[in-house]
């Protein structure tokens, strides 16, 4: 598996102990639909989170929630519009960004960006 890979799974794996952590329920890890892919998708507060996580090491360029492009935000609506057609009951969704940056030495720093719109 690629370096960027494993990177990937640990951040999401953080992401998951964080959230719950912070009270959310998780549902579904790497729900997939065809080509996309929703990273958490999780409830709190009667709302659906749909939840992508962008894990990066320090010093890099950039922060890990840049990462997240309008293209990418396409493919979570259109993912998050097939789960509702699969699960409908959910009133309320909210998209969120976990940006996870990972210093050695250090603690990871968590940067939890809720209610986005791109």
């Amino acid at each position: 598996m690629a370096s960027h890979n494993d990177l990937g799974k640990q951040g999401e794996e953080m992401a998951l102990v964080y959230l719950v952590e912070k009270g959310y329920k998780i549902l579904h890890c790497n729900w997939r639909y065809s080509r996309f892919e929703i990273d958490i998708i999780a409830s709190k507060d009667e709302k659906l989170h749909i939840v992508e996580v962008k894990t990066l090491h320090a010093p890099a360029t950039g922060n890990p929630e840049d990462r997240v492009t309008k293209k990418k935000f396409r493919y979570l609506a259109n993912a998050a519009d097939e789960f509702l057609h699969q699960h409908p009951g959910f009133r309320h969704v909210q998209f969120n960004i976990l940006s996870i940056t990972l210093q050695r030495n250090k603690k990871p720093e968590f940067f939890f960006i809720e209610d986005v719109f791109l």
